[in-house]
């Protein structure tokens, strides 16, 4: 609403005008996510294609068909939903059915986000509740992983690391070690996992475009995985399975990458201050490291993400920014 006074336009907040507007922030996210998406579908072909289609096609009609029931206008040109679609699958192994892949975006759309009122206004990070859903309704088609090219099935370097942890002897670390790809295929992508979470490079890559264009902070993927890599390199050099390997190994594997650079910075469900940012990674490397260590899955991105959206309003709530023109005390 406008007042004008003479030449003086008075009007609600805000009052500070950018260029950046919800679609041209999410072509940047898309923009990031390209170079994973271009080595998924390298590396596992028409499977990924399929994959990434359906969670996509299925996201955006999801919400399309939710504000449409809801009588709200329809956004989905505005690319949150097609994201959404995109991490998901970013999440899922190339085997997994299409259809299951269709149900966990839907869920994704609808329970996480329009539930809640639409973009804006979720609690959790919408791609993560679909993966949450999946995992927990079809466990094995969600954890069943192929090597790149060759479509053989094979264990994942965090599955195999698992197997050596419950061994905790140097003798089952030394023969973990023998299985495990190297640091380098690990780096480029060419190992077993889900679609977009194997290229460390292609992500690296995606993240050092969002710094570049403002979009994120590195406080939270550098407290995420800093701590991840501290974390584990002081349980290395206490169990005799080393440091450095070690740690970097967990820092490379898994989803780690893609949900602190692509997820755990979620504009919407992660603080809004630097301090509260700082805490927010941190507890995320830390519930990491405690479920990939003594859960029962090898892998705990996902959750630790979750479980720390639930903290942001009492991380928001307690650490609070300073009020212009107040003492510290006051």
């Amino acid at each position: 609403m406008e007042t004008r006074i003479g030449r003086l336009v008075v009007s609600s907040s805000p009052h500070i005008k950018s260029s950046v507007t919800i679609e041209t922030a999410m072509r940047d996210v898309l923009i990031a996510l390209t170079p994973a998406l271009i080595m998924a579908v390298y590396f596992f072909r028409f499977s990924a294609l399929a994959v990434i289609v359906t969670c996509v096609t299925t996201a955006m009609v999801s919400e399309a068909v939710c504000q449409k029931v809801r009588g709200r206008p329809v956004t989905v040109k505005d690319g949150s939903a097609a994201i959404t679609g995109l991490l998901l699958a970013f999440c899922l192994p190339p085997t997994i059915p299409v259809w299951i892949a269709a149900v966990g975006s839907a869920s994704a759309i609808v329970l996480a986000k329009q539930f809640f009122g639409g973009l804006g206004h979720n609690v959790f990070n919408p791609a993560l509740v679909g993966r949450a859903i999946i995992l927990a309704s079809w466990p094995a088609a969600a954890t069943t992983f192929v090597l790149p090219l060759d479509g053989v099935t094979s264990a994942t370097p965090l599955e195999i690391m698992k197997g050596a942890v419950q061994g905790s002897v140097p003798a089952a670390w030394s023969e973990a070690v023998a299985q495990l790809p190297s640091l380098g295929d690990m780096f480029i992508g060419n190992i077993g996992g889900s679609l977009g979470e194997t290229s460390v490079l292609a992500l690296l890559l995606g993240g050092i475009y969002l710094l570049y264009k403002g979009h994120i902070d590195w406080r939270i993927p550098g407290m995420f995985i800093g701590s991840v890599f501290l974390l584990t390199a002081a349980y290395g050099a206490l169990t005799g399975k080393g440091i450095i390997l070690y740690s970097l190994y967990h820092v490379f594997g898994g989803g780690l990458m893609l949900g602190a650079i692509f997820m755990a910075t979620d504009w919407v469900t992660s603080p809004i201050t630097k301090q509260g940012r700082i805490l927010f990674g941190l507890g995320c490397g830390i519930f990491t490291v405690i479920i990939r260590l003594y859960g029962g899955y090898p892998e705990g991105v996902c959750y630790s993400i979750l479980l720390m959206n639930c903290c942001t309003p009492l991380i928001d709530r307690l650490v609070k920014p300073r009020v212009y023109g107040r003492r510290k005390n006051a």
